[in-house]
């Protein structure tokens, strides 16, 4: 049973992309009653991505996502755990892992355990650098390579991937009044 929203407390979380340099992040707030489900949501929404592949969270050695029977491990069913069965305390750490071809790792730490809140809209970004790398680019070494080409002219493939892309890409930009606008749109 849910509690009223005046009494759950709010998780202050970072998620930072794995091996991005410089780093992608964003750091939200979200309700401690959230789903891993919605979880997923809300990290393709703040991240930038599509939402057209995989997806799995680890948590320690278990793994929750949506369930199959083409799993190739017990994955627990994201859409029936709350972070708050989870999270231990402040610093807590876990795993977001997204497309699974390009290998997409996000790295999760809960940095504060914030009161309760019944006046915050939830969930909202409160800070992010960078753009997230495009769908499909082959991981952050591809995306290391598509940076250099689009970044130098004489690159062989710079007008390819320019075009691919759809014509200009700023890997610097980050955009969090869309950000939340995407958010309050989940």
């Amino acid at each position: 049973m849910t509690g009223k929203k005046a009494d759950i407390p709010i998780y202050q979380i970072k998620i930072t992309l794995q091996d991005s340099k410089p780093p992608i992040w964003r750091r939200l707030l979200v309700s401690s009653d959230t789903t891993l489900g919605r979880l997923h949501h809300i990290i393709q929404a703040v991240m930038g991505w599509t939402d057209s592949h995989l997806h799995q969270f680890l948590v320690g050695e278990v793994y929750y996502g949506e369930p199959s029977p083409e799993d190739w491990h017990e994955i627990k069913d994201e859409r029936r755990v709350k972070l708050s069965r989870l999270v231990t305390g402040e610093k807590f750490k876990f795993i977001y892992e997204y497309d699974f071809g390009d290998d997409w790792r996000h790295a999760i730490v809960v940095e504060k355990i914030l009161p309760p809140d019944p006046a915050q809209k939830l969930p909202v970004c409160i800070k992010g650098k960078r753009a997230c790398p495009p769908e499909d680019v082959g991981g952050i070494w591809g995306y290391e390579t598509f940076l250099e080409a689009i970044s130098d002219p004489e690159h062989e493939e710079h007008d390819e991937y320019l075009v691919w892309v759809g014509g200009a890409f700023d890997p610097a930009a980050f955009d969090i009044a869309a950000v939340n606008e995407q958010l309050r749109q989940l």
